[in-house]
């Protein structure tokens, strides 16, 4: 007798944005995936996900009203798959506000491990759930802009959109 549990299904749709076009994917716990398909690392829908049906139009709704300027936070559920560590980052990547930018030193320390800069610049590149968890909010310590899945290019465009880099 099999005791496996049923898959989780997920839902995708694509989004197309003015800074390119994004797949959304999520369960009914939430997001796991808002990735530009023009950076680095594209999302192609797995071959068990299914077409959205409604279960994504907040998340499109909240996400379109982000690029129109009408949305600073999101309110959406997200539930990205990564290790525990990597979890923590990215709660607190949610807390960064919009128009401005933090440190993966800050970071580091406002996870109580101040040591951990590397590991929290990773964890941030990790990211599967962009915008949503602000990573393009994170820049270098001397403010430069660092890596992106999107593209350092969208990264600019991103921050440039909530006026914490001026044009």
């Amino acid at each position: 007798m099999s005791t496996s549990c049923p898959a989780v299904p997920v839902w995708y749709t694509l989004l197309e944005t003015t800074f390119g076009a994004l797949c959304i994917a999520g369960t009914v716990q939430g997001l796991t995936h808002v990735e530009f398909q023009d950076g680095e690392r594209p999302v192609r829908p797995e071959p068990d996900w299914q077409e959205d049906q409604g279960i994504l139009d907040e998340a499109r709704k909240q996400l379109q009203e982000y690029f129109e300027r009408r949305r600073q936070r999101f309110t959406l559920p997200v539930a990205p798959g990564g290790t525990p560590f990597q979890q923590r980052v990215w709660r607190e990547l949610r807390q960064i506000p919009w128009g401005t930018t933090t440190t993966y030193r800050e970071i580091a320390e406002r996870i109580g491990q101040p040591a951990a800069v590397r590991a929290v610049g990773h964890a941030n590149g990790r990211n599967p759930v962009a915008i949503v968890i602000p990573c393009h909010r994170v820049v270098g310590a001397n403010g430069r802009l660092t890596g992106y899945a999107g593209g350092i290019a969208v990264k600019r465009r991103l921050l440039q959109h909530e006026g914490a880099l001026l044009v």
